[in-house]
């Protein structure tokens, strides 16, 4: 059987706001249903604490 295509999913990077270049993540998102910047509260590892993690392009 062939894999199914992704679709509308797009793998995008998350990085920090407090301290840019300490922390990214990758995920991703569904570019129909969230088509403006995601922003989540992941950990930063180097600050020790949650911090707001933004889309980055």
């Amino acid at each position: 059987m062939a894999a199914k295509a992704k679709g509308n999913r797009e793998t995008i990077i998350l990085e920090c706001t407090e301290a840019p270049g300490t922390s990214r993540y990758n995920t991703e998102k569904n570019k129909r249903n969230n088509p403006e910047r995601m922003e989540l509260k992941k950990y930063n590892a180097v600050l020790r604490k949650h911090t707001v993690h933004r889309e980055k392009k």
